[in-house]
């Protein structure tokens, strides 16, 4: 048996896993940063760096505990080291490359994004390749051909801000607390999400892109009026009705293009399955209404589950494709932000 350390540091979240090649989770730890960033109404990336310096050892050091193994046990080191924030990047970057060379184990590199897409195999235990690809979070709106586990082919994206950053400001917008994904969704529970007709940016035109800006923009000028408010946060009279019905039309208008581009990208490629990962995948709206268009359309549809939708080192067991392929990184290994 094969056991694998995965690192995830990207963002906000410090987390580890160990893994084997079977896809079994041995152990895994996630260390949250929401309380620290939920004043700023988003993530502060020195906050987030020096959090993740805080947090590694102890979280590794709690993974092998709950996987009843030790350092001796591990036959290679995983680790994203792109996309994300840099600063988050390296500290996960650094301990990779420190145990490795301690342990004169691989060192792995891991793609954030084709992780999240590889979610979708480690909870089904299923080879969904090849499949369109769709990641959906705070930074990245994104739409994958994966003709394999570790062969992707970006077909388009975001050409401004992602959905996750969107629901993040509107929620700002409305005096709701972060993360703005899950409090959107909670407030448009009981909201009408026809109340408001917002736009859904290039649902319509042919290139597979995303944009959210617009769509963000409205809910201001809907709240503010033309040039009033730059988004930050401000004690709105609005009834809870209110922000409740705007949060509920606003989900609505980005669940839409989300779901209709997916569709697109499954149509022009002639591909028959979908899988789906990332912060955003674990909004309710959005997992009940993609569920239905796939099932319409004919479609298989793989979707991670919430607890491996936001960040996290399971995902990271997409190491395991390329420690059998032999793709093993020199320690001069290097962050890349985008």
């Amino acid at each position: 048996m094969t056991v694998i350390l995965t690192l995830e540091t990207t963002c906000d979240e410090t987390a580890a896993a160990a893994v084997t090649d079977t896809l079994e989770v041995l152990g895994s730890v996630v260390a949250s940063q929401d309380s620290l960033h939920r004043k700023f109404g988003g993530v502060v990336p020195e906050i987030a760096s020096r959090a993740h310096l805080e947090n590694i050892l102890p979280v590794i050091d709690e993974t092998l505990r709950r996987a009843n193994i030790t350092l001796a046990d591990i036959d290679a080191v995983a680790v994203a080291n792109q996309p994300g924030l840099a600063g988050s990047l390296l500290v996960g970057l650094m301990a990779a490359k420190t145990l490795a060379l301690v342990l004169q184990k691989p060192l792995i590199a891991v793609n954030h994004l084709q992780a999240h897409i590889y979610a979708c195999k480690v909870a089904f235990r299923i080879d969904p390749f090849p499949c369109i690809g769709l990641i959906v979070s705070g930074g990245h709106s994104s739409l994958y051909r994966c003709c394999g586990a570790i062969d992707f082919t970006l077909l388009g994206g975001t050409i401004d801000d992602a959905a996750g950053e969107a629901f993040d400001k509107t929620a700002v917008m409305l005096g709701l607390p972060y993360p703005g994904g899950p409090s959107i969704q909670k407030a448009a529970e009981t909201g009408n999400p026809k109340k408001y007709a917002f736009p859904r940016p290039l649902l319509n035109e042919n290139r597979l892109a995303f944009s959210f800006s617009g769509l963000k923009t409205a809910v201001r000028y809907h709240l503010f009026g033309p040039g009033e408010s730059k988004g930050e946060r401000v004690n709105l009279p609005l009834l809870p009705q209110e922000i409740a019905d705007v949060a509920a039309s606003f989900q609505e208008a980005a669940v839409d293009c989300l779901v209709g581009k997916s569709l697109q990208a499954l149509k022009e490629t002639n591909l028959h399955t979908l899988c789906v990962g990332g912060g955003v995948a674990a909004n309710a709206r959005f997992r009940q209404k993609l569920e239905t268009a796939v099932r319409e359309k004919g479609y298989r549809l793989f979707m991670a589950p919430p607890s491996l939708c936001t960040d996290n080192a399971v995902m990271g067991a997409i190491a395991v494709e390329r420690y059998n392929a032999g793709l093993f990184e020199p320690l001069d290994l290097d962050a890349a932000v985008r």
